[in-house]
């Protein structure tokens, strides 16, 4: 566990427990304003709210996070939008209100028809340990809203940490996403802004459209991605356990691994996003792409580390010990302490004091 007086850019203790690693991650992370180690609240604060709602991201900007992670759609009728499936049955009641489009995708929808949603019941349904009333009804969110949200406590001023979902279903959303971030005054806040994706494509486009803006590369393991060495999906290898497949897979060899490496650097992204397999493994549990040895090749190439995504201080005291330089959590009060950054009270304390 880390010192109390642990906070961004403040490394005594980290560099007696990582070494090199987190000297030459601190360095990346200052010369872009980036928090380090950031803590990026993925889809909000989504172990104990809805994720990617109003109480996901207001849980998550009053626990002090660094970053308010989200995923960038379009509707139909050309409105940003804030969410990670390409369809909505997961986490809506789409299949109740508009039984006969529940498997299209986002696209296919107005934001009319969006916000008639309701994207909460699910998460009490999914969670009753963690159900609250005033979860029923929660909305789906447009960038916009999630930018006052991060504007709304003069205190505690979160980034934006900004995916581009699918992104070759919504051709010139990179263009779009510029205009609105512009229109906000967000990019002239140094740091402020970081912008992912996992498309090769996307990424040079973001580059094109905001190169002073910081990029990440997001890294996964499969066929036209980094390539496996098993040559398999999970579909092919006949597995029922999609983690433990995951765990499993690691790229074909280290050239292979490094060629993304390269990739990130020549499409202008100053970081990495990779995968990580979680101790317990289960749901949002992948290949581990966070070795030591990965994690120094990308330093050596001038590039960030920030991990997805964490929730247990096993996996954080394993990341860190890597050389991570950033951790995707849905937990974000729990990376928080981890590091020993102040929280204002508990989670359930924070949402009744929010409303909720």
């Amino acid at each position: 566990m880390y010192k109390p007086q642990f906070q961004a850019f403040a490394l005594a203790t980290l560099l007696a427990t990582t070494g090199a690693h987190a000297a030459d991650g601190s360095q990346l992370a200052a010369a872009q304003g980036i928090a380090y180690p950031a803590v990026i609240a993925h889809r909000g604060a989504s172990f104990d709210a809805p994720e990617s709602t109003t109480a996901a991201y207001l849980l998550a900007r009053e626990l002090g996070a660094d970053y308010l992670e989200m995923d960038l759609q379009r509707t139909r009728d050309g409105a940003l939008v804030v969410v990670h499936d390409d369809v909505l049955g997961r986490t809506s009641d789409v299949a109740e209100r508009f039984p006969e489009r529940k498997n299209s995708p986002v696209s296919a929808f107005t934001l009319a028809e969006l916000k008639s949603l309701d994207a909460g019941s699910w998460f009490n349904k999914a969670y009753p340990e963690r159900a609250r009333n005033a979860f029923v009804g929660q909305r789906i969110l447009t960038l916009d809203e999630v930018i006052d949200i991060a504007e709304g406590d003069p205190q505690r001023h979160p980034g934006l940490y900004i995916e581009t979902k699918e992104p070759a279903q919504f051709p010139g959303i990179e263009k779009d996403l510029k205009q609105r971030l512009e229109a906000r005054g967000w990019l002239d806040k140094p740091g402020k802004v970081v912008l992912q994706t996992f498309d090769r494509n996307s990424l040079q486009l973001l580059h094109e459209a905001m190169p002073k803006v910081p990029k990440i590369l997001l890294l996964w393991v499969a066929k036209g991605s980094i390539e496996p060495a098993s040559g398999q999906t999970f579909v092919e290898s006949g597995e029922r356990d999609k983690s433990a497949f995951y765990a499993r897979q690691h790229p074909k060899d280290r050239a292979e691994f490094e060629r993304w490496l390269d990739y990130a650097k020549q499409g202008g992204a100053i970081g990495t996003g990779p995968s990580a397999v979680r101790s317990n493994l289960g749901e949002q549990s992948y290949s581990d792409l966070i070795q030591p040895w990965m994690n120094q090749a990308t330093h050596d190439r001038g590039l960030l580390v920030h991990v997805y995504t964490l929730d247990d201080a096993v996996d954080f005291n394993k990341a860190m010990a890597a050389g991570v330089d950033g951790i995707f959590t849905n937990r974000a009060g729990e990376l928080m302490r981890f590091y020993g950054r102040t929280v204002q009270g508990s989670e359930a304390t924070l949402l009744g004091k929010l409303g909720y």
